[in-house]
């Protein structure tokens, strides 16, 4: 049985990897590795806590001699590294934070990889999820490429450019086997709402203000999160090690056409009159360095393994909406705090 490390595993991405992987792969024992700051929920993962292939840990990857011992005694076969701090707002208030997961996180993983792998790399995979951010920002036509050269804007994506520096730069100089992909916007059940779209269905469903930067021009390209996963899953097994791949949805929108997009479901779904939840909407002082556009060019992934969207936009957005509605109970004790008590309940007092 192969030893797999899933770092961020009950967060919102990671969760669903996790998932994935335990399900459709008994001969693996996956172990979870999440620090279960505010944007991990092991409530995330009920599902599956008691399958015989799946270990929860509670840890920190900056803990650098912890993530040692924890390679010493699990032997870990592959690490799939998704652990980091990912909201650009709380970057701006809090940079260090960020450097200090990001950067110094996966420097420890490196480290713990190298260590643990240096006399045998066959089979070996270190797999590092980065962020389309890292490239900067798109004008009107474009789209990033594997090589468009890094230019970050914010505290969030400069940490996450460093740490992809970091990855390639230990494949080069220790041959260690690593695989690289940065993907777009991500959605989907499960997702923290700090970000837009579960915090916006909150909101309406509690008729607050839905804060809109600037004019809502900005525009991100959306990928379904079970897409994603799915590409992890391919790529993990499959990618070409030293190689960096991207991974988009192919679904640009402008903020404020998906906010009106998603105020119209909701008045559906709300038995609300149309218009009623966009009159929630307010204008807000723009974020200090907000990227003007995301784009991905998922080309390379397509050609060479045959990856691309299952999931379309209108589909996967409905669902999205109607699962977050659905789950009241789970988002009620996200927004509120009481989901960080899963842990003490479920794994320290049975």
């Amino acid at each position: 049985m192969k030893n797999i490390l899933i770092t961020g595993g009950a967060g919102f991405i990671g969760s669903h990897v996790v998932r994935l992987f335990v399900k459709k792969y008994p001969e693996y024992h996956c172990v979870n590795l999440d620090k279960l700051t505010y944007a991990g929920n092991l409530a995330n993962l009920s599902d599956i806590e008691n399958y015989p292939n799946y270990t929860f840990i509670k840890g920190d990857i900056t803990d650098g001699p912890f993530v040692q011992n924890l390679f010493s005694e699990w032997d870990f076969d592959g690490v799939i590294h998704l652990a980091a701090e990912s909201h650009v707002d709380r970057s701006i208030s809090n940079p260090m934070e960020f450097i200090m997961t990001n950067i110094v996180g996966t420097v420890n993983l490196l480290n713990a990889s190298l260590a643990t792998w240096k006399s045998n790399c066959d089979g070996k995979r270190f797999y590092h999820i980065s962020t389309d951010e890292v490239y900067g920002s798109l004008g009107e036509e474009g789209k990033f490429l594997e090589t468009t050269p890094y230019d970050p804007r914010s505290p969030y994506s400069a940490s996450k450019a460093s740490s992809d520096h970091l990855v390639r730069a230990y494949s080069h100089t220790f041959s260690l086997p690593v695989i690289i992909s940065n993907c777009s916007n991500n959605y989907g059940p499960y997702q923290f709402p700090e970000k837009l779209i579960p915090l916006f269905i909150h909101n309406i469903r509690n008729r607050k203000p839905l804060p809109v930067y600037g004019k809502g021009a900005n525009i991100r390209d959306w990928l379904y999160v079970e897409d994603h996963a799915k590409a992890i899953d391919l790529l993990f097994h499959n990618g070409k090690l030293g190689e960096t791949y991207n991974i988009g949805g192919n679904n640009e929108w402008k903020n404020i056409d998906l906010i009106h997009k998603l105020c119209d479901i909701m008045d559906q779904r709300l038995n609300r009159q149309k218009g009623e939840s966009a009159q929630l909407i307010t204008y807000v002082k723009d974020r200090a360095g907000h990227d003007l556009r995301y784009a991905i060019d998922a080309t390379k992934i397509h050609n060479e393994l045959g990856w691309e969207p299952t999931v379309k936009f209108t589909e996967g957005f409905e669902a999205t909406v109607d699962w977050y509605l659905s789950n009241e109970e789970w988002l009620n004790a996200v927004t509120s705090g009481e989901y960080q008590k899963y842990y003490e309940q479920q794994y320290v007092k049975r």
